[in-house]
C-alpha cells in the first residue's frame, strides 16, 4: 500500500485561535456549537466538520460569518475525514479546552493555537488523516530570570495567577 504526505498551512486570522481535532459522528456541529455557547457566550466562532462515511460532507456552523468561512476553507484543505475546525475570536482555547474534551462526540485535539500552524496529513487511496501538527517555530533558547519575571507579569495581567 502506497500514500503520500502533505503538509497543509492554517489560515488563522489576526487576533484569532484555532482548535483542530478529531471526532466521529454527524451530530458533532451542534454538539461543538452548544458546548462553545454555554460555555463561553461571548466567544465568536466558526466550527467547520468532514465526515468520513455516507455523503462525505463538510459539515459547518458558528456564529460569526467569516469565522465561519475560514473553518470551512481550513476543512477542505485538511480534508481529513472525522477532522474537525474550529477557529474563535474574543477569547482562547483554554476558555473552552476541557468542556470541549467532555464532548461525546471528540475523540481528541491535535492543536490549539494562534501560532501559524501546519498539519501533516497522510493520504492513501482510501482518503486522508492527521499525522500531527507543527504548531509555531523552534526554540531560541532557554529562559533567564528577566524572562521568568516577563512571564509572571503577562500571566499576572490575564489571570489571577499569583505565585
Amino acid at each position: 500500500m502506497d500514500f503520500k504526505l502533505d503538509l497543509v498551512q492554517v489560515t488563522i486570522p489576526e487576533d484569532a485561535n484555532v482548535i483542530i481535532g478529531q471526532s466521529h459522528f454527524i451530530k458533532t456541529v451542534e454538539d461543538i456549537y452548544e458546548c462553545i455557547v454555554t460555555t463561553n457566550p461571548s466567544l465568536k466562532f466558526g466550527i467547520a466538520f468532514i465526515e468520513a462515511s455516507g455523503p462525505r460532507l463538510i459539515r459547518f456552523d458558528g456564529n460569526d460569518e467569516e469565522l465561519i468561512k475560514i473553518a470551512v476553507e481550513n476543512a477542505q484543505k485538511i480534508g481529513a475525514g472525522h477532522c474537525f475546525v474550529i477557529v474563535l475570536k474574543e477569547g482562547f482555547p483554554i476558555n473552552i479546552k476541557n468542556q470541549l474534551q467532555n464532548v461525546q462526540e471528540v475523540i481528541g485535539i491535535f492543536a490549539a493555537t494562534a501560532n501559524p500552524l501546519q498539519i501533516i496529513i497522510a493520504e492513501s487511496e482510501q482518503g486522508r488523516g492527521i499525522l500531527g501538527v507543527i504548531d509555531g517555530f523552534k526554540p531560541l533558547g532557554i529562559e533567564n530570570q528577566k524572562d521568568i519575571e516577563n512571564r509572571k507579569d503577562f500571566l499576572r495581567k490575564i489571570t489571577q495567577y499569583k505565585r
